[in-house]
């Protein structure tokens, strides 16, 4: 045991003695390549002092990473986390420029733009050599890990036997895209997971599709799935008359509205409340630990204090910290050659994919995995009873590239690789842990509703209201019928002792968009208008709406049926009547009528609720935003995510039952949390010979 463990300290000792040589040779290439960086005296010095002052800088900047740089990042608690990948180039570059100062040799200089290049090209340098030194020694990882583990069993209290929950949201990837993922080899750990895999390993989970709410998006599914209820979530953002404000599932004094809405009407904290981790969420699911939490992001003290030590945990680190930063910037390349490509070769349909997106994008796919990944890392060492984490990097690429583009392909392979990681950790843990794996929503195809008619739907509300539009809507075709509607509608003769509704600045409808799902709210009415009402006041509103062949179906309250679901030429369903006759909402599959009429009772539904077209033909619908890969609403891919769950847990419903919506999902989450290790294991050969 004792030659073991020295053993184990020779191997560290010549890893460091090793990474160190490396970085000095790093020091030394540079030295003569940058003109702005130098490791002699101007008198000049010999190769031997040169090569001293080299070693001597190489160990000083490595002692100051190690020790400084933690306390550093401490320092940044309130730098917002995107900055912070921009200055971990300029704080490398600051502790390089003062382990040349304290060089006891006193030679070797460099300007401070380029101690930022040496800084950052040593640091990559000596974390790549680091990790291959430890993959080629004899399971240097592994022994790593366990020694995490250790540490951690030290410093928190015993971990009980029963198994712990790791849950993993794939935002936005659907259960065909999965499937489909997974039959090209892009995700081997998925495949394996299923059995499928060209090794013939035997299954370990189970593959289940669900189906979501009408608001197909992660501000309803991950409400629901967490909290146990979305009540009152109509879309992605909506109006609510009565705060005269637009809730925003993404912004995060709503989503703490929306959280404690939900914690009120379920009755209890969330599916996280009992020594749970929530990582990377919109909400915290009554999580003790949470990191990259939206719901918390405006307080300042408290839970949201924990929240950014949790990120900034991760950048204490200096290798993670140039990793990570160095990932990002390849990542803003990466992301503009695309888009470069995509315009050259004219493919269509195409977004805009400038400004901000190629920073927005690198964030989503390197930071954000980076550090929920770390976290999720150090709750399973920690052994936490049960975790929630989204990772979004998917979502975010298909939403500009198209959910089956090669962009988002590339996005689901390093997932994968993700995944391994989790489950080569969970392997070390404390206690035992069973990964499941979903998705919060799928995405659907197409192009836009503005590429296609060219205006917007607010353009074509605002024609159908009668109210002025911009000078290229008007030269639509769209909205040029619609002008022409009201023009029309005008000239009917008007009932006795009424009049016709003169808009005024503060009656102007609110448009608002959730991928293929818009909202229409007349702000001036304090109530939720009825069809009866909307035709008395815009006569040529509704019918603009429902015969424009960009929109599939609307949904309306109305005075005589409670509500009705709107199609073209003249389609119009009381909703207790589309079981028999579904009309517009044929196109649309199996339980759409069930989410419509759910969302009809919500209080802050929309006047009028607008579903874009829907073609089932290629699965594709019409974005009421600038997205060519969009989900918030009701059509195609978008409404089917999956349900990845190992085979030790309980079926999640019955054979030949439905798993529909989010809040049946949290369901079958929190009976899986009360289950034995061994709960309704399904009959195999081997089981049965030892029974």
């Amino acid at each position: 045991m004792r030659g073991e463990r020295w053993r184990r300290v020779a191997s560290q000792i010549g890893r460091s003695v090793a990474v160190w040589a490396v970085s000095t040779l790093t020091m030394l290439l540079l030295a003569g390549i940058l003109p702005d960086f130098r490791l002699r005296s101007a008198d000049g010095d010999s190769a031997t002092d040169i090569a001293v002052t080299a070693a001597l800088g190489a160990g000083a900047f490595g002692l100051l990473s190690a020790l400084v740089w933690p306390l550093l990042v401490r320092l940044l608690l309130l730098v917002p986390a995107l900055v912070l990948g921009l200055l971990v180039f300029f704080l490398n570059g600051a502790l390089l420029w003062l382990a040349l100062r304290v060089n006891p040799v006193e030679r070797g200089a460099a300007a401070p733009e380029t101690a930022v290049v040496v800084a950052a090209v040593m640091s990559a340098v000596a974390s790549a050599t680091g990790a291959a030194l430890a993959v080629r020694d004899d399971d240097a990882y592994r022994r790593r890990l366990y020694r995490l583990a250790d540490r951690r069993r030290r410093s928190t209290p015993p971990c009980p036997p029963t198994s712990g929950t790791v849950f993993l949201q794939l935002d936005g990837v659907g259960h065909d895209v999965l499937l489909d993922a997974v039959g090209k080899g892009l995700m081997p750990t998925v495949a394996r997971w299923l059995g499928t895999a060209t090794g013939g390993d035997r299954p370990s989970h189970r593959l289940t599709p669900w189906r979501t709410d009408w608001s197909s998006q992660t501000g309803a599914s991950q409400l629901g799935i967490l909290h146990g209820s979305n009540h009152d979530v109509p879309a992605f953002r909506w109006y609510e008359k009565a705060r005269r404000e637009v809730m925003v599932c993404n912004r995060p004094t709503s989503a703490a509205e929306l959280q404690a809405r939900a914690i009120e009407y379920a009755g209890h904290a969330g599916l996280l409340a009992t020594d749970g981790a929530s990582r990377g969420n919109l909400f915290g699911g009554g999580a003790g630990e949470q990191a990259l939490v939206l719901s918390i992001a405006t307080r300042r003290r408290g839970p949201a204090a924990r929240s950014r030590a949790g990120y900034f945990a991760y950048f204490s680190d200096p290798a993670n910290a140039v990793r990570t930063a160095l990932s990002f910037i390849a990542e803003v390349c990466r992301e503009i050659g695309q888009s470069t490509r995509t315009r050259l070769r004219k493919q269509r349909p195409r977004v805009s994919r400038g400004g901000l997106y190629p920073f927005v994008r690198a964030f989503a796919t390197v930071v954000e995995r980076d550090v929920v990944v770390a976290a999720v890392t150090g709750d399973l060492l920690a052994g936490r009873t049960a975790v929630y984490a989204d990772l979004v990097a998917y979502d975010e690429v298909a939403h500009h590239s198209g959910p089956a583009s090669r962009d988002a392909e590339k996005v689901l392979q390093r997932l994968d690789r993700a995944l391994a990681l989790i489950e080569n950790v969970a392997e070390h843990a404390p206690r035992p842990y069973r990964l499941v794996v979903l998705s919060d929503h799928g995405q659907s195809p197409g192009e836009t509703f503005r590429s296609r008619y060219g205006l917007t739907l607010g353009d074509l509300v605002r024609a159908g209201c009668g109210l002025p539009v911009p000078r290229r809507a008007r030269r639509t075709h769209s909205g040029a019928e619609a002008r022409a509607a009201v023009r029309a509608a005008l000239r009917r003769p008007v009932e006795e002792g009424a009049e016709h509704f003169r808009p005024t600045r503060g009656s102007e409808p609110v448009v608002l968009a959730s991928g293929n799902l818009g909202l229409v709210s007349f702000p001036d009415v304090p109530h939720r208008m009825t069809k009866e009402e909307i035709d008395a006041r815009h006569p040529a509103l509704l019918p603009t709406l429902a015969n424009h062949p960009g929109i599939g179906f609307l949904l309306v309250r109305s005075e005589r049926h409670g509500g009705v679901v709107l199609g073209a030429y003249g389609a119009e369903i009381p909703l207790d009547e589309l079981d028999d006759n579904p009309g517009p909402l044929a196109a649309f599959g199996a339980g759409a009528a069930d989410v419509v009429r759910r969302t009809h009772t919500f209080p802050h539904t929309a006047d009028i609720m607008v579903n874009s077209f829907h073609d089932p033909a290629d699965g594709e619908v019409l974005a009421f935003e600038e997205q060519i890969g969009s989900h918030g609403g009701l059509g195609g891919a978008q409404s089917r995510p999956f349900l990845l769950s190992p085979l030790a847990l309980s079926q999640p419903v019955a054979d030949g039952a439905e798993l529909a919506g989010a809040e049946h999902i949290h369901q079958v989450l929190r009976r899986w949390m009360t289950e034995s290790d061994e709960a309704e294991l399904p009959a195999t050969p081997d089981r049965e010979r030892a029974a």
